[in-house]
């Protein structure tokens, strides 16, 4: 700005025309209001930065055809990437699930036709290479002429929830295929003395969380008795899983109990949970376990001391909270012996032993069990009986019942059906054995003896192993549980075989 000289005697206007005469224009502006409203706006833009990247949710920011722009820090933190690398990274959907990728294109190429925001569930890499579960909900900014100049993004992590749904869904599944199952019988029936000794020590043990190892002749009830343990205890409204171990072909018992992850095996399409994550906070019972491999006998001895495990195929180390109770109709002594059951197994779950006594040791509980079976059969099949034939129930008594309550069970069964007069009446040659027999061998003794000599000589062959390629199961064309059952009934020492064989190496 030209300042008047000193001393010149015109006026202010005067000298605006004789500059104006000159063809000078001068202009004065107060920019000091200006230069507040710009700090005071990048002020207001660092402080939504900072609540962006404090935001407990991945927020990213992209241009109208979704070119990358921003994204906040905790959403590079997860990633594992700058700004820079994550602005420069060409392939779309880069960070998405390759399962979820078709979906969120799907979505994507919609929203761009409509311009219309969307929320959908997908799972995000993450820097370790791990996914986690997230809710993306993306919502579009307009100008005034309605055209899309932004889209913003934000991820919530739902992981826990949706592996809550999925866990709950398994626990469903495992569920119904629990009720499909019929059970043996509804409840625990009879008053005989070894019953209510072993029922005392079913009290006892339910309030606390020790592992429990119920041992037993087939069809004694050794799962209805696990059953009652877990609704007497504190895990009571957690779920209980069953798990026949003997039933599932030995290559995938691991991933059964363990689960595995997608990829882990052929026809592993997806992650499965496996039987311990279902019964988190709850109890499984292992049923059979004398069956296990000697690989499954290390993990779930891991389980037992560690309380986790990893999923087959898997290297994430999952905790688990778990009631173990495991039942058999083995001898694990006599197979720690043999070398067939992990003596640190054994002792793990043998923390407090439970035997379920045979129906022979609990004949006054015979009626009882009759009358009960009667009762829920007959009404099944929309029939009355009126009384018990005096000679079926002397023969049912006086029958040892191998195969135990379960076996009384089947009898009960199909006499109600074939049943046609309100008499009730058992067919005596359904019980094998003949009524009046006092032994459950039903061979003669010569017979025995001879059965004996050749399970010994296969024994004493294969130096004690009862399975295998080479076992004395495998030489006798038999299957294991048959021959165990036999090494029982025919009271061979298995165990002696394999000591000879290892002195006579010695010597």
């Amino acid at each position: 700005m030209i300042q008047p000289q000193a001393g010149h005697q015109g006026t202010e206007s005067n000298m605006a025309e004789s500059l104006e005469a000159q063809g000078f224009i001068g202009t004065g502006v107060d920019v000091t209001e200006y230069e507040e409203l710009t700090k005071a706006l990048r002020k207001s833009e660092a402080e939504l930065r900072q609540m962006l990247d404090f935001t407990p949710q991945l927020v990213s920011v992209y241009g109208p055809s979704r070119e990358r722009l921003h994204i906040n820090r905790i959403a590079l933190d997860y990633l594992g990437l700058s700004l820079e690398e994550w602005r420069q990274t060409p392939e779309r959907g880069a960070f998405v699930h390759p399962d979820d990728r078709a979906r969120e294109q799907d979505y994507f190429d919609r929203t761009l036709s409509t311009g219309s925001p969307y929320e959908l569930e997908l799972r995000l890499r993450k820097g370790d290479g791990s996914y986690r579960w997230f809710l993306a909900r993306s919502n579009p900014v307009r100008d005034d002429q309605g055209q899309i100049i932004r889209w913003y993004v934000a991820c919530t992590d739902i992981d826990d929830r949706k592996n809550a749904e999925e866990r709950l869904q398994q626990e469903n599944v495992a569920l119904r295929e629990e009720v499909d199952k019929a059970s043996m019988f509804e409840e625990i029936v009879g008053a005989a003395p070894a019953l209510m000794a072993a029922l005392s020590r079913v009290c006892k043990v339910a309030g606390s969380d020790s592992t429990v190892l119920i041992t037993g002749e087939t069809g004694t009830g050794k799962e209805l008795v696990a059953r009652a343990i877990h609704r007497r205890s504190r895990r009571a409204s957690r779920a209980f899983v069953a798990v026949n171990c003997a039933a599932i072909p030995r290559d995938l018992v691991a991933s059964e109990l363990f689960g595995h992850e997608k990829g882990a095996f052929t026809g592993a399409v997806h992650r499965r949970l496996g039987r311990f994550e279902l019964a988190n906070g709850g109890t499984i019972f292992l049923d059979e376990v004398g069956e296990l491999s000697s690989d499954t006998q290390v993990a779930l001895l891991r389980v037992l001391q560690e309380r986790e495990f990893e999923r087959v195929g898997g290297r994430e180390r999952i905790q688990v909270d778990v009631r173990v109770i495991a039942a058999t109709n083995r001898d694990l002594t006599a197979a720690v012996a043999d070398g067939t059951f992990r003596e640190d197994l054994f002792y793990r779950l043998n923390v407090f032993p439970l035997e379920m006594p045979p129906l022979r040791q609990r004949r006054e509980d015979i009626p009882m069990l009759v009358e009960y079976f009667i009762g829920r059969y007959a009404r099944r099949a929309g029939k009355t009986f009126r009384r018990v034939s005096k000679r079926t129930l002397d023969c049912l008594q006086s029958y040892p019942w191998p195969g135990n309550v379960r076996e009384l069970q089947n009898i009960i069964d199909r006499s109600v059906i074939i049943s046609d007069t309100d008499e009730f009446t058992v067919d005596e040659s359904w019980l094998s054995a003949g009524p009046g027999i006092k032994s459950r061998v039903g061979l003669s003794s010569s017979l025995a003896a001879h059965e004996k000599a050749i399970v010994e000589d296969a024994l004493r062959s294969s130096r004690g192993r009862v399975f295998g390629p080479s076992g004395a199961a495998a030489r006798l064309g038999i299957p294991r549980s048959t021959l165990e059952s036999k090494i029982r009934s025919l009271k061979i020492n298995k165990s002696r075989f394999r000591i000879r064989t290892q002195n006579a190496f010695l010597t």
